[in-house]
């Protein structure tokens, strides 16, 4: 059991070869599927990028949003309820990131207004700018205090859901990573799996870094 690769669910209705890819070049075992089942045959769950969560979800109207897909919402919230219940490693990206915070009863920024470059700076291709992880935290384990992500959203989060906690920043003060107190979930705003192997960038960060030191925890509490 030690020895068989790492199978992670990533709920989705949309392609996602990037995650697959870099999940697939770590040695796990990913699989992408666009209906709900249960924690018992994966080892964690990836909540990937994507679309607009519906503001009424967080008990606002529309306000900026866009992009919102009320079938992809109910997909994810439901895979990430009964993971949350089995108390399973959960790395979020992104939307991902986004999604954890509204489903422990957070909100979010529909739409930031700020100096930095936070969406894409033409279509497909993703912006750059430094952040600030928190000492302590394992994102400073992994990259130090200051570095470098990519970054390609318009929404961010706002008031922190129940049990989360920021550990990074931007220099817009924008939540670039969180972490929970007691469950084994993680995320970051950012897209690591746009920074590693084939999609490696000279102006940020190496990205497998996220993506291995979750793959690491899923095999820790896989192997207790």
């Amino acid at each position: 059991m030690k020895h068989e690769k790492l199978r992670i669910l990533i709920p989705t209705i949309a392609e996602v070869p990037n995650y697959l890819n870099a999940l697939t070049a770590l040695g796990a075992a990913p699989e992408a599927l666009d209906r709900p089942v249960g924690p018992d045959s994966y080892d964690g769950l990836l909540l990937p990028g994507g679309g607009d969560i519906d503001p009424q979800r967080y008990g606002q109207e529309v306000n900026g949003s866009r992009w919102v897909k009320p079938e992809l919402d109910a997909l994810q919230f439901a895979v990430l309820d009964a993971f949350v219940k089995a108390k399973k490693p959960v790395f979020g990206i992104c939307r991902g990131h986004q999604l954890l915070n509204v489903y422990f009863g957070g909100s979010l920024l529909q739409d930031i207004e700020s100096p930095i470059q936070h969406s894409p700076v033409t279509r497909g291709v993703d912006s750059a700018h430094p952040i600030r992880a928190e000492k302590g935290s394992w994102l400073f384990a992994l990259h130090g205090g200051h570095f470098t992500t990519n970054s390609a959203h318009h929404q961010g989060v706002d008031r922190l859901g129940d049990g989360l906690t920021a550990i990074a920043f931007a220099e817009d003060g924008v939540v670039e990573a969180s972490q929970h107190s007691s469950l084994p979930i993680w995320s970051v705003q950012y897209h690591p799996e746009r920074m590693c192997f084939s999609h490696r960038r000279e102006d940020t960060v190496d990205g497998s870094a996220e993506l291995a030191f979750f793959l690491d925890r899923c095999r820790e509490h896989r192997d207790q």
